[in-house]
């Protein structure tokens, strides 16, 4: 699929998808969403001293980076798993300036987050590990991730990736959610929330980023099995 690199509300970037009609990221702010649906809803919502992070749609690999950021700047040593079925080209990685934006260290967390090998694990800074795997969801039954405390469900919208946002892919991920782990995702549709609350996460509405009224958090309960 062509990609088209276009400019975002708070000066980030994301990736537009002609074929689809679909971008990577908010069109008003990449990096202005992901800190809010994915750092301060989940990674620092979740107080677990050592995270472990499962997420689903890797992609340009920005929420990774925010996460490696913030896991230094608190001191938490993060494992993070990340799935992604179709890896984006180096050429159209080295055009996206989301390091350079942050800082001089948060572009060499970008560029050591791209350069690691696929389905390994990789340490990326004293208080990041990474597992970048490259499979289909679908397919996969996640039995090689250990227990994760948070997950980031940042696949493409459900009207465009449908088979992603469906009640045995949330099951899945239930079971690898440790008890008090916490669920977050941009969508807010109410056949996601209730497709999550049948898989046995109590959710809620949130207000949302820029540009959207709510976004889904759920928590697997400390009395889940």
């Amino acid at each position: 699929m062509k990609l088209q690199i276009i400019d975002t509300l708070d000066g980030s970037q994301t990736l537009y998808i002609p074929e689809m009609d679909e971008q990577y990221h908010s069109i008003n702010g990449a990096i202005t969403e992901a800190n809010y649906v994915y750092i301060e809803n989940g990674f620092l919502y979740n107080k677990t001293k050592n995270p472990t992070i499962l997420e689903v749609g890797f992609g340009t690999g920005l929420n990774c980076l925010l996460t490696a950021i913030q896991a230094q700047k608190n001191k938490r040593k993060t494992i993070y798993y990340s799935i992604e079925k179709y890896p984006l080209l180096k050429e159209i990685i080295v055009q996206l300036k989301y390091g350079k934006q942050i800082s001089n260290e948060a572009q060499t967390l970008f560029e050591k987050i791209h350069d690691c090998e696929w389905n390994k694990p990789v340490q990326i800074s004293p208080y990041f590990n990474l597992v970048k795997l490259q499979t289909d969801l679908i397919e996969n039954d996640l039995s090689d991730i250990e227990k994760c405390d948070v997950i980031y469900f940042d696949a493409f919208g459900p009207e465009k990736q449908p088979e992603i946002w469906q009640a045995e892919i949330f099951r899945k991920i239930y079971s690898v959610t440790a008890s008090n782990g916490v669920f977050v995702t941009y969508s807010a549709k109410g056949v996601v929330r209730r497709e999550l609350i049948a898989s046995g996460f109590n959710m809620e509405r949130l207000p949302g980023p820029p540009g959207k009224i709510h976004m889904l958090r759920g928590i697997k309960s400390v009395s889940a099995i």
